[in-house]
């Protein structure tokens, strides 16, 4: 695919990086020069510096054949005006914008991202989509990273194997004869650093981290096999007081009205701001690096810190402060992947990267055939998907057992008719099935082919 990246923030740059290692034709606009240079020396794109609203720099960049537009500038006006400008003197068929004043998205004005009104395919809101993965995080406080797909029916779940772990050392094939009336797949493991696809002999060690996908309402049970019994957060303490965290703060006195939440905001203007517009939530003024602050907020009798500022390094040392005073669990947004590996030697319990959370909503939309959702897991060595089988899917009516599926790729699931189906050799795909499964970012190709749309299809 031919494909135009506006912006070469941490957003874009992530994006085109992505895209331009599966082999697609990217082009990227920033009207900072030094990202566009960091762009040209470190990526295999063509990067253009400029304005990206403006047609002679879109048309610079190679709009006039491009098959989709991702515009994820700082500005959202930018972003929207270029998917317009794309639409209306390039004709570009597929558009994508990020949008993150929450204005634009209320559902009052809806129409102003209809079909006859701005030319935009898809939004992508970060503060939403990240703060819809911190409330998930919030409802299974045992895994470290999930994602829901097959409209919430099947959830993918990543788990942390401590020493207490009921199922080390039992090969993966026995699970389902431990526990038959529970289809619950693990696709993939990360050990020693590195992300495998798993195979039927193979065993959970001390230490690995274990991704699953599972039905929704088996959650909690399997959780529990696999040694996490975590109650539910019920006094929750938010640093930052930005739009992520008034979304956090807005969404938790709604789906949990006996929680018992509160907000550290260092701005004293944004306290005051998002104190009126909240009924419940308690807003303190003051910053969550200050142990006497923290203290105030009752941090060594809170269940969970989601410390969500705009500074991921404050947003680090808030979560192991907060561990530290006596808070049980720990969450913290960090951008860079280089922050990673320390998590887990801070004492932090889980972190969520917006920049992945975005990469996954975008690429859901760049997979070709039938995808309809796609989840980067270990900093983009591998995806989550969800797919569905058309008519003209060369995998259709045969047996797993006789497909020739690379070993980097794993079926988790099945959704047929509304029930949930564990995969085994013998499973047939039929029609409208809704496949989860987990793939090695290298055999991505393979899974789009699987899942290929025959062009005489529509």
């Amino acid at each position: 695919m031919k494909i135009i990246v506006c912006g070469a923030g941490q957003v874009g740059f992530g994006i085109a990086e992505r895209l331009s290692s599966e082999g697609n034709d990217v082009s990227i606009i920033d009207a900072s020069e030094d990202l566009v240079t960091r762009a040209n020396e470190v990526l295999d794109v063509r990067a253009f510096q400029g304005n990206a609203a403006h047609p002679d720099v879109l048309e610079r960049a190679g709009a006039v054949d491009s098959d989709m537009l991702i515009a994820v500038t700082l500005h959202d006006e930018v972003n929207m005006v270029s998917c317009q400008v794309a639409h209306t003197l390039f004709n570009v068929p597929t558009k994508l914008a990020r949008v993150r004043a929450q204005s634009y998205l209320d559902k009052r004005f809806g129409e102003l991202f209809s079909r006859q009104s701005m030319a935009i395919d898809h939004i992508i809101s970060p503060e939403i989509e990240v703060g819809s993965t911190v409330l998930r995080r919030l409802e299974l406080p045992g895994a470290f990273d999930t994602a829901s797909f097959a409209d919430q029916e099947v959830l993918a779940a990543g788990v942390h194997c401590g020493a207490d772990c009921p199922v080390l050392n039992t090969p993966l094939h026995q699970l389902a004869e431990l526990f038959p009336d529970l289809p619950t797949v693990v696709v993939a493991i990360v050990r020693n650093g590195q992300l495998i696809a798993t195979r039927k002999n193979d065993e959970l060690e001390e230490g690995d981290e274990a991704y699953m996908v599972m039905p929704t309402n088996q959650v909690a049970r399997t959780l529990q096999i696999f040694g996490h019994e975590e109650q539910q957060a019920r006094r929750i303490v938010i640093a930052g007081g930005g739009n992520i965290g008034l979304y956090l703060a807005r969404s938790l006195e709604k789906l949990q009205p006996n929680a018992r939440v509160k907000v550290i905001e260092k701005s004293r203007a944004r306290a005051v701001k998002i104190a009126e517009q909240l009924d419940r939530v308690v807003v303190l003024h003051g910053s969550a690096l200050n142990e006497d602050m923290l203290r105030e907020a009752d941090i060594e009798s809170a269940d969970t810190i989601v410390a969500v500022t705009n500074d991921e390094q404050a947003n680090l040392l808030t979560a192991a402060l907060s561990k530290q005073l006596g808070c049980a669990s720990s969450l913290a947004l960090i951008n860079s992947a280089n922050y990673s590996g320390m998590i887990r030697s801070l004492g932090i319990d889980s972190q969520i990267n917006p920049r992945s959370v975005t990469v996954s909503s975008v690429l859901q939309h760049v997979r070709r055939g039938r995808i309809r959702g796609v989840h980067s897991i270990h900093n983009g060595a591998g995806e989550i998907i969800e797919a569905e089988i058309l008519e003209t899917a060369p995998i259709l009516e045969k047996p797993l057992r006789d497909l020739k599926i690379n070993e980097g790729v794993r079926i988790g699931a099945v959704l047929r008719g509304g029930k949930i189906i564990m995969p085994t050799g013998r499973t047939h795909l039929e029609v409208k099935d809704r496949v989860v499964l987990f793939a090695l970012t290298e055999y991505i190709r393979e899974v789009e082919q699987m899942f290929r749309v025959s062009p005489d299809y529509f």
